[in-house]
C-alpha cells in the first residue's frame, strides 16, 4: 500500500464531513455509509454491489440532505429524480467509467401512484452483480436491433416509506428520523461544502489504486450469523474496512451486525419470518407442541406483534391465516408445515409440532433470540401443572389455551 495514503484516517475524515452535516440514526450508520461511500470508488473491484437506502416515514428527516453529501463524495455521481430504464441503461453504458447512481424521492418510483415501474425495478435487481445485463431494442421505428446493456454501478436511494422487498434486501438500510431538539447539524451551502467533499471524493480515488488489486482478491470474514444476501451485501463494505485497517474492521463488523438486526425488526413485509420467529422466541419456548387456539391467543396478546389486528379493516390472525402462513414452509422431511391433531385432556384440536417447525426455525431464523424477561417471559405461557395444563403423554410437553390465559394473567 502506498505510505502516503492513510486509508483508516482518511475514512475518518469522511465519516466527520458526514457528521457535519448529517444526524443519522445510529453510529452504525455512520460506519456503513463512509464504507459505502469508499466502496464506490472500487466498484470495478467487486463482484457485487450493495445499494444504500436512506427512508424515513416523514418528510423532513435529512435523506435528501444525506445523498447529497454522498453525491460529493462518490465517482462519476448522477442525481436523478425520476428516470427511465432506457436512460439509466445508456447512462451506465456510456464512456467515463461506471457511474454512481443516486436517486432521490425514490418512492415516486415505486409508491401506489407510479404503476410498478417494473423495468426500474429490474434494473436495481440485476444491477447489484457483475455481468448484469439486460436486452433492449435500439433504433428508429421499424429498423431495430438487439443490444445487451449493462446495469452494474453503485446505487443509493432516499425516500419515504419502504421499498420493494426485492431492493430492500440488497441494500444497506438507514432508517432516517428528524433531528431532536438538542441535534445539531451545520447548514450545508453548495457553493462552499462541494469543494470540500470533493476534495476528499479525489483522495478517495488515489487511495483505491493503491488497494485495488488488494481488494479485488478479498474474502472478508463474515460476522457470526451473517450468511446469504446479508453476506453478499456486506462483502465489499467489510473488504473496504479490511483494506483500511485501524478501528474500521472492528466498527464496520458491529455496524454489520446492527444493521442487519435493525432491518429485520423493521421489516414488515416478511410476515413469515416474523410468525416463525414470534413462535420461536415468544410462544414455543421449549414446549414440544401447542394447539391453535393456544397458539393464537399467546400471539394476540404481543403488544409489539401485528396479529391482533392485521389486516386492514383491523381483523385478527385467523387459524385458516396462520395455516396459510406457515404452509410457505416445510418440515424436516420437505412437506409443508401443516396442522397437526394433538391429543389433550379435553379433546384432540388441531395445532403444531415444535419438530415440525424446526428445519425452518434453523434455516429463517438463524440469529440467536435476545433474552428478554419482558418481551418472552411475560407473555409466553409455561407448563406449569395443576388442571389448566392437559394430561402430558410420556417425554412431551404441551399447552392448551386456559393454560396459556392462566400464566399471563397470574
Amino acid at each position: 500500500m502506498n505510505p502516503t495514503i492513510d486509508g483508516a484516517a482518511l475514512l475518518d475524515e469522511v465519516e466527520a464531513f458526514h457528521r457535519r452535516f448529517n444526524v443519522f440514526p445510529t453510529e452504525a450508520a455512520y460506519v456503513a455509509v463512509t464504507l459505502w461511500d469508499a466502496h464506490a470508488h472500487l466498484i470495478d473491484a467487486f463482484d457485487g454491489t450493495a445499494r444504500l437506502a436512506f427512508l424515513s416515514p416523514e418528510p423532513g428527516s435529512g435523506k435528501s440532505r444525506a445523498l447529497e453529501i454522498v453525491e460529493t463524495l462518490t465517482p462519476r455521481a448522477a442525481t436523478t429524480v425520476n428516470a427511465s430504464a432506457n436512460a439509466l441503461f445508456r447512462l451506465v453504458e456510456a464512456d467515463g467509467g461506471t457511474p454512481t447512481l443516486l436517486f432521490d424521492e425514490i418512492d415516486t418510483v415505486f409508491g401506489p401512484k407510479a404503476g410498478g415501474n417494473e423495468e426500474v425495478r429490474g434494473f436495481l435487481n440485476s444491477g447489484y452483480r457483475r455481468g448484469a445485463k439486460s436486452l433492449r431494442c435500439v433504433g428508429d421505428g421499424s429498423n431495430q436491433n438487439t443490444e445487451w446493456f449493462s446495469s452494474f454501478c453503485a446505487v443509493a436511494m432516499a425516500g419515504l416509506g419502504s421499498l420493494p422487498d426485492t431492493i430492500l434486501t440488497r441494500s444497506v438500510i438507514i432508517r432516517m428520523r428528524k433531528k431532536a431538539p438538542n441535534e445539531k447539524a451545520e447548514p450545508y451551502r453548495r457553493r462552499v461544502h462541494e469543494k470540500q467533499g470533493h476534495a476528499l471524493r479525489d483522495q478517495l480515488a488515489d487511495w483505491a489504486t493503491t488497494v485495488h488489486d488488494e481488494v479485488a482478491q478479498a474474502w472478508p470474514e463474515m460476522p457470526e450469523g451473517v450468511s446469504d444476501r446479508p453476506a453478499d451485501v456486506w462483502e465489499p463494505l467489510l473488504a473496504v474496512a479490511d483494506a483500511v485497517g485501524g478501528h474500521w474492521p472492528e466498527r464496520a463488523r458491529a455496524a454489520c451486525v446492527a444493521l442487519i438486526k435493525s432491518a429485520t425488526d423493521g421489516d414488515e413485509a416478511s410476515l413469515g419470518v416474523r410468525l416463525l420467529t414470534d413462535l420461536r422466541d415468544r410462544v414455543f419456548c421449549g414446549a414440544d407442541r401447542m394447539p391453535t387456539a393456544a397458539i393464537l391467543e399467546v400471539l394476540f396478546g404481543l403488544d409489539d406483534a401485528p396479529w391482533a389486528d392485521l389486516t386492514d379493516d383491523g381483523k385478527a390472525l385467523t387459524a385458516r391465516g396462520l395455516s396459510k402462513l406457515l404452509s410457505q414452509y416445510v418440515r424436516p422431511d420437505n412437506t409443508p408445515i401443516r396442522p397437526r391433531s394433538i391429543r389433550t385432556a379435553h379433546g384432540v384440536p388441531k395445532g403444531y409440532y415444535a419438530e415440525d417447525l424446526a428445519d425452518a426455525w434453523l434455516r429463517y431464523c438463524p440469529l440467536p433470540p435476545e433474552k428478554s424477561a419482558t418481551s418472552a417471559t411475560s407473555a409466553t405461557p409455561q407448563v406449569n401443572g395443576g388442571e389448566s395444563v392437559a394430561e402430558e403423554l410420556p417425554g412431551i410437553r404441551y399447552i392448551t389455551p386456559k393454560a396459556a390465559t392462566a400464566d399471563r394473567t397470574a
